[in-house]
């Protein structure tokens, strides 16, 4: 049975395509033949754009509604990619995203990629920014609180 593709997939769908953690945001999509690079594998940049697709997901459905006013940048200060195995052409697969820890104006998120075992993770660090990116802006208490009590996120330093 072939996952929802582009569509949030439930604590359930996670676990029925062996994902034993469920992250609070995964999607499923299928490698396109654009992504293809000269050894028919996936080119690494493609692990990028995925774990972005959805990072841009997860933050519209999840986080944008508790800030009131003028939204503050949301940027990603680094990130730590590891490629684990190659992946191809056809191949199904989940990314996933969770976030694991947070501070006052910043948070860890943890990205996954799964097609029958973990493909390639991501653990950056996103930063919150006053619109003019001028200064660090502080993350909504009903935000921190959903990191803990949707991500089981723990609050850092």
């Amino acid at each position: 049975m072939e996952p929802r593709f582009l569509t949030p997939l439930t604590a359930e769908e996670q676990r029925a395509y062996g994902l034993s953690n469920p992250a609070p945001m995964a999607m499923a999509d299928r490698v396109r033949f654009s992504e293809i690079d000269i050894l028919q594998h996936v080119n690494n940049k493609a692990y990028l754009d995925w774990f972005e697709a959805l990072r841009v997901n997860y933050y519209n459905s999840h986080f944008r509604h508790h800030f009131n006013g003028e939204e503050p940048r949301h940027v990603v200060r680094n990130a730590d990619i590891h490629y684990l195995r190659e992946m191809v052409l056809g191949e199904t697969y989940i990314t996933t995203a969770r976030v694991l820890s947070f501070r006052r104006t910043s948070y860890v998120l943890e990205q996954q990629i799964w097609s029958g075992d973990l493909r390639a993770s991501m653990v950056g660090v996103m930063v919150f920014r006053t619109a003019d990116g001028s200064a660090g802006y502080p993350i909504p208490e009903s935000l921190t609180q959903q990191f803990v009590d949707v991500d089981g996120a723990t609050q850092a330093g």
